[in-house]
């Protein structure tokens, strides 16, 4: 063997190590959300309380249609929209740059939600939110980690930009829609 191949258990481990850097992104989130003080007097681009939360909710409104136009990207990339024809190359430069700019969108809103709220689990709506906000860029270091590691199943990939897409939307669920819905969602 030369210095360039690694044994089969050290390419598992290797793996395996990069699995776990999404687990620790979300509990290190679920661990500072839960132990900083809370500021419920924090903005969001000069917007504070109720007008805060509106732009959150449009914002998060605004997360979840970049994130299904990801899906369309997704699936016409894959090949899997019969009445269009193989993507240029232009779709897969349109993909990454949509997604680099739905992350950009999240972190703003991210970051007011955990510094003036943090992790709450005092009711099913505000745990639903809490959990899967911090899920979501764990969900978002592992599309990462499998779109730069070629070597994993196909599954791997749409498996989990389906994650992330599936994340949104509860985040969305559980507070834009929420609040735009006067403080009501099915089910919450």
């Amino acid at each position: 063997m030369d210095g360039l191949t690694h044994p089969a258990h050290h390419r598992r481990l290797h793996d395996v190590l990069w699995l776990l850097l999404p687990v620790a992104v979300v509990a290190g989130l679920v661990w500072f959300g839960r132990v900083h003080t809370l500021d419920y007097q924090t903005g969001l681009f000069g917007q504070y309380a109720d007008d805060a939360r509106r732009l959150k909710a449009q914002l998060g409104s605004a997360l979840l249609c970049l994130a299904l136009i990801q899906v369309i990207l997704a699936l016409w990339i894959y090949g899997r929209l019969p009445a269009l024809r193989a993507a240029p190359h232009r779709i897969h430069t349109t993909h990454r740059v949509i997604g680099l700019l739905a992350f950009l969108v999240s972190l703003p809103v991210a970051r007011h939600c955990i510094t003036a709220y943090g992790v709450q689990l005092t009711d099913a709506r505000r745990a639903l939110h809490s959990l899967t906000g911090c899920f979501l860029y764990g969900a978002f270091v592992a599309k990462v980690v499998v779109v730069r590691h070629r070597r994993w199943p196909g599954w791997a990939l749409p498996l989990a930009g389906g994650v992330l897409v599936t994340v949104i939307a509860l985040i969305w669920y559980s507070a834009p829609l929420w609040y735009l819905n006067g403080h009501q969602a099915p089910g919450l």
